[in-house]
């Protein structure tokens, strides 16, 4: 699945990047690599988002949340 189709509120792994090498390493320098987790604080209608990964929160657009591939984290007691 990729983040974009993810819930607010829910904790994802995230698994690999679809985007330019470029804006794939500006991801990963601020710390979202894949194997870190990230959870999506807030969706608009439009595709954006708001993330919180290591700490910090961060707007993602569509074209890039859609493009990042995530897993849900297993819940316990589910």
């Amino acid at each position: 699945m990729t983040l974009q189709q993810g819930a607010p509120g829910l904790p994802y792994i995230v698994q690999s990047f679809d985007l330019p090498l470029g804006l794939a390493r500006r991801l990963q320098s601020l710390g979202m690599t894949p194997g870190s987790q990230v959870r999506i604080l807030r969706k608009k209608n439009q595709g954006a988002m708001v993330v919180k990964f290591r700490g910090s929160r961060f707007a993602l657009g569509r074209a890039i949340s859609s493009h990042i591939t995530v897993k849900e984290v297993a819940r316990h007691g589910s």
